[in-house]
């Protein structure tokens, strides 16, 4: 029951977050998009870009910062260049890769270029 639990939180933090990015007016594309590569949480469009966004929910920020690794997010790179590469401007298109902590309060945290920190 616990994997269902955990499953269940991670969606609703999923949707936490594009709520939040609605808010600041970027419109959503995909959730749990899934290339070669690996998934992506969501992707949402930021003028003529993109951000694809990885989601980590525990019970404290910092403790949902800590389960982003290195090789997660090069799985999201590569997931991203793949979803990238069917845009109409290719690889060429300005996008970002996002991290977003949410905790068991429900904050929210974004960490942008989280590829580049």
């Amino acid at each position: 029951m616990s994997g269902l639990v955990s499953y269940c939180a991670g969606l609703a933090a999923e949707e936490q977050v594009a709520r939040d990015y609605g808010r600041r007016g970027h419109a959503l594309c995909a959730r749990r998009w899934r290339g070669r590569g690996g998934e992506i949480d969501l992707i949402a469009r930021d003028g003529a870009g993109y951000i694809f966004i990885e989601v980590k929910k525990a019970r404290s920020l910092a403790r949902a910062a800590e389960r982003v690794s290195r090789r997660q997010l090069r799985r999201v790179h590569a997931a991203a260049g793949e979803y990238l590469g069917q845009a109409p401007g290719g690889l060429d298109t300005p996008a970002r890769i996002d991290v977003a902590l949410v905790d068991g309060a429900g904050r929210i945290e974004i960490i942008e270029n989280a590829f580049f920190h």
